[in-house]
């Protein structure tokens, strides 16, 4: 591949002390109602970091803006030199309408590694919640975890077919609760807070990780140190926004309206 990156996101990559690259479209998959895989390829094994890293993605907006978003990387393939995305679809904005319009050959700029929530090496059982945005750093993080060792999931989603599940080594037990949302509003955490409350957290040391929704990541993490983990035992990002885009660097806001 001759084409480089735009100079903005070379520019960018340096000062955030990542790597740009121009990547192609190797495939696109629609996996359910609300989540898209695509697979890129180019520079992979750089781009994709560890577990629970994520890219940022150069895509325009409705204006025809150039701006940024950030998925977390699903899977890594070096031997073929690709990396998988799993995006959701399930609102309108610069991320979901590229991915429906990928086609095989397309190019995007990439910058990545970027993150900072790795899995926590010392736990004896890890627990992930949210919605379907933290799908792809939820299982490529339990993909990581050393034997024997113990995932739990509990994942809110909108349609049936948004349980995604995946494939784990023998020797991990993994636990699955899949919330209905039943039309409730993406800010609000009862679903969530139900899931969690119908499972009693094991006695040995543990790690939550939270990702998906401002408001709802902001409430779970203040129930699960209700429930005894301590801030250190809970690592936590915010995705996406209800009502509000993210801003051109691919984060929410975090300032109150």
């Amino acid at each position: 591949m001759t084409q480089q990156p735009d100079d903005t996101s070379r520019q960018l990559a340096t000062r955030l002390g990542a790597v740009a690259s121009l990547c192609e479209v190797a495939t696109t998959t629609q996996l359910s109602t609300s989540v898209y895989e695509v697979v890129l390829r180019g520079n992979a094994a750089t781009l994709a970091g560890v577990p629970g890293n994520d890219v940022m993605l150069r895509v325009n907006d409705a204006q025809g803006r150039a701006v940024r978003r950030r998925y977390s990387v699903r899977g890594l393939d070096k031997a073929n030199d690709t990396f998988s995305l799993w995006l959701t679809i399930d609102h309108e904005g610069p991320g979901s309408t590229w991915v429906k319009d990928a086609k095989p050959g397309d190019l995007v700029d990439v910058i990545g590694p970027r993150g900072k929530i790795p899995l926590d090496p010392l736990a004896d059982w890890h627990l992930f919640v949210g919605d379907a945005s933290g799908f792809a750093a939820f299982y490529r993080m339990a993909q990581s975890i050393e034997l024997p060792g113990r995932a739990i999931f509990i994942v809110e989603i909108d349609a049936a077919d948004d349980a995604l599940s995946s494939t784990f080594d023998e020797g991990l037990g993994v636990t699955g609760i899949f919330v209905d949302r039943r039309g409730r509003a993406p800010s609000d955490p009862a679903g969530l807070l139900s899931g969690l409350a119908a499972f009693a957290l094991p006695s040995d040391v543990g790690h939550a990780y939270l990702f998906g929704e401002f408001h709802v990541m902001r409430t779970l993490q203040s129930a699960l140190l209700d429930r005894g983990l301590n801030q250190e035992q809970i690592s936590h990002k915010a995705f996406w926004r209800s009502g509000r885009s993210n801003a051109d660097h691919g984060e929410p806001e975090k300032s109150e309206p």
